[in-house]
Formats: structure tokens, sequence, C-alpha cells
């Protein structure tokens, strides 16, 4: 009955063990070249910004989008950008896993004696993907100095909470995403369009898309989670889809389904790969 709990943890362990090991050798290789690093950071930070100045250019038409003011969209915008952010610092190169299945060079994960999962998200560890989180964590630092809200101490824990439970559920789509692969073997367009699109449609209101979208994000794909629902009642707003208010506090709840769910498919997922026969 112990045994596998223990052996659970023995896996879990290795597999952080070596993610840490994968992305502190990748990181050395970067910082060998810090003028490189230091201006592909830039540009990653640039590029990610470049959607806040849609933002703003918008802004500069209306006085409000959805009825929302530009520092709630900029509240809206920090949290997913951020979120996602750290996921992408963290496992974005699962959209490579296609490619290794086409040219076969997965098999080469699999003989090593540490969680594969651990070694697809560790590949090629990007550390100038700090720039999207630079970037975020700016525009929220900016919503939250001009926000007129009051602070009470759950309001102020609901910020952190989303930024965690949101990377967590990014980290779920992601971990599919790449499960997804090993079937469909050339799909990171259609993993990237419901994590990078995913964001962006988040950067938004939900009051500007149609409630069917709405519900999709909610019930079926639930980033709504992110950043909608705990947000709009830090700022104080009315939930779409008239859902009840103790839905806010679920974000927590909803991070770790969609992490245990992800698992699963990605153990599924693993098993159904057979090589490419060369």
């Amino acid at each position: 009955m112990l045994g596998a709990p223990q052996g659970t943890y023995a896996r879990v362990r290795d597999g952080f063990r070596a993610y840490r090991m994968i992305a502190g050798m990748w990181i050395r290789s970067t910082m060998a070249y810090r003028a490189s690093f230091v201006m592909t950071t830039f540009g990653n930070f640039a590029a990610t910004g470049l959607d806040f100045v849609a933002v703003l250019l918008m802004f500069s038409r209306v006085d409000r989008l959805g009825g929302y003011s530009l520092p709630e969209v900029a509240f809206l915008y920090g949290i997913s950008a951020t979120s996602f952010g750290i996921t992408d610092l963290v496992v974005g190169s699962m959209d490579r896993l296609g490619r290794r299945v086409r040219d076969g060079t997965l098999d080469t994960l699999l003989v090593r004696p540490v969680p594969v999962l651990a070694q697809v998200a560790a590949d090629r560890f990007a550390l100038r993907r700090l720039g999207r989180v630079t970037q975020g964590l700016l525009v929220l630092a900016y919503a939250i100095s001009v926000l007129d809200i009051d602070w009470t101490p759950l309001r102020l824990l609901m910020v952190p909470l989303m930024l965690l439970c949101g990377a967590a559920i990014f980290a779920a789509v992601f971990v599919a995403g790449g499960a997804f692969q090993f079937i469909a073997q050339d799909a990171s367009e259609v993993q990237n369009s419901f994590t990078y699109g995913g964001t962006t449609l988040l950067q938004y209101p939900p009051t500007v898309f149609a409630k069917d979208l709405v519900r999709g994000v909610t019930f079926v794909l639930p980033l709504a989670f992110v950043n909608w629902l705990p947000g709009l009642y830090v700022l104080g707003r009315p939930y779409p889809l008239d859902l009840p208010t103790w839905i806010a506090f679920t974000p927590p709840l909803i991070a770790a389904g969609c992490c245990a769910l992800a698992g699963l498919v990605w153990r599924a997922g693993l098993r159904s790969y057979r090589s490419t026969g060369s």
C-alpha cells in the first residue's frame, strides 16, 4: 500500500531534479553570451509589449472597451500576460514535441531514467522569455497603482493566487497539447491556438465577446478562471453568464483538476507513441 505513493513521490522528485539540471544547463549556455541574452530578452519584451500598445491605440479612440476603463483592461491584461509568461518560461518548449515525434529523436528521451515530461519541458529552456513576464508585471503594476479599488486582504490575496493558478491552468493546456502531438505529430499550431491564442483572448474583458465563446472558455476549456472570474471579483464587476459570486474562489480547484487531467492525457499519449520505425 505504501509502495505506490512512495514510487509516485520518487518519480516527481526525479522529474524536478532532471528539469532543474537540464534547465540549468541551458541557462549556463545562454549566459555564456550575455550580450546576446540581453538583446533577445529585450526583443521578447518589446515584441510582447506590442499587444498592450494595441490596447492603448484602442483607448486613444474610445473611453471604454466593452464597458471597461483602461486601468481595468490593463489589470486583466497584466494577469493574463504574466501568468502565461511564467508558463511559457517553464514549459514553453512543449510545442517542440511534434518535431521530436516526427524525426524520432524522442526515442533518446525514452531511454533515460528520468520522466520524459521533465525532459521535454526543460528542453532548450529559454531564459529570454523573462521579457514577457517582465512586460506583464509592469502592466499589472500600472493597473494596480491607478485603479480605485477597496483593497481588502482577500482582494490582495487574490492577485498572487490568480498568477499561480493561471500559470498552472496554462501549463495544463501546454501539456495536454503536447500529448495531442503524439497522435497528430504536426499539431504545434493547433496547440498554439489554445495557448498563445488563449492569453490574447483573456487580455480583453469578456463583455466584448459572444456569450457562446465565454461559455466555451468557462465550461469547456476553463481559461476564464485565469483572470476573468477572479479578476472581476477584484474589480467589483458583475460576472458573465450570471454566475454565482463564489465562482471567483474556485481557480485553485480548477487548476488542480486541469493539471490532473493533463497528466492522465500525457500518460495516455506517451503510451500510444510507437516511434518512427526508422
